[in-house]
């Protein structure tokens, strides 16, 4: 086989295979636009009918079929857990990061492993003590209660990512900026975090995109408005004997939106962080 051919069939598999992954967002992303009629048909109906924004109006409260659905409030929270607990992890893990890579003290092969091990606890397993932990502290139902949480959840993947960055940064570039003058803070903010900046900006968009998203212990941790995010309360939308599939698309659309968004305006700094950090020599 020539070495053309190979190429389209790797594309070719590449393509069916990107297909199949994004066959059920695509299937979310129609229905979002039809009814629930529609969406119950057999045999199924991929393309709409009847394109309508009715289900957008509805979660809004605008429109003849009103939801009694707080989607806004849901926004907020998930948006103030989301930027400040990847505020924390970036902050944390960065600073962790560097004192891996940077430095030498007892026990330091341990504690990154130990870090390590940490991450691959299933989140759905800690549900239960956790919910127990935060009932005898009275987190449960806050924002500072999901946030710690996903701070914690999110810092030994950001402390093993941010390490990888700092390590291929050569030394000598923060030793030659303090002999000129620099303190080792501003050898760091002025020579090597610039240098790290796509991986921290990598880890930072990891942490976003894994917050923003988590339902499991979301769905444990909160129970009002005032701490719902926006994948728990998509569980608003059903009832004892119906769900209304097409309002839940229609909100998971919403949901989908900013992480697409943050992905697009952000591209560069991932391809560059996740590249640079692949690299060794």
């Amino acid at each position: 086989m020539s070495r053309a051919m190979k190429d389209r069939l790797i594309w070719a598999v590449t393509f069916l295979v990107m297909l199949i992954i994004c066959l059920p967002g695509l299937w979310v992303v129609l229905s979002a636009f039809r009814t629930n009629g529609e969406i119950l048909t057999k045999p199924a109906v991929w393309i709409p009918q009847n394109l309508t924004l009715d289900n957008f109006r509805a979660i809004f409260g605008l429109g003849e079929n009103v939801l009694a659905i707080p989607v806004g409030s849901y926004f907020l929270n998930s948006l103030v857990i989301s930027v400040t607990s990847t505020v924390l992890a970036v902050m944390i893990g960065m600073s962790g990061g560097y004192a891996f890579a940077r430095h030498r003290f007892p026990g330091k092969s341990g504690a990154f492993l130990w870090l390590m091990l940490s991450r691959t606890v299933p989140g759905i397993a800690l549900s239960l003590p956790l919910f127990i932990l935060w009932s005898w502290i009275g987190l449960i139902d806050t924002k500072l209660g999901v946030i710690v949480v996903y701070t914690a959840i999110n810092v030994p993947f950001t402390v093993w990512l941010t390490e990888g960055f700092f390590r291929q940064v050569p030394r000598d570039l923060s030793e030659a900026a303090q002999i000129d003058g620099c303190t080792p803070w501003q050898a760091f903010w002025k020579v090597e975090f610039p240098l790290a900046r796509s991986g921290i900006a990598s880890a930072g968009i990891f942490a976003f995109l894994t917050s923003w998203n988590e339902y499991a212990l979301a769905s444990q941790l909160t129970r009002s408005t005032d701490s719902k995010t926006l994948p728990v309360g998509l569980m608003d939308f059903t009832a004892q004997f119906t769900i209304d599939w097409a309002g839940m698309c229609a909100m998971a659309v919403i949901i989908i939106i900013p992480a697409l968004i943050l992905t697009f305006l952000v591209q560069k700094h991932l391809i560059a962080g996740l590249t640079f950090g692949g690299v060794k020599g």
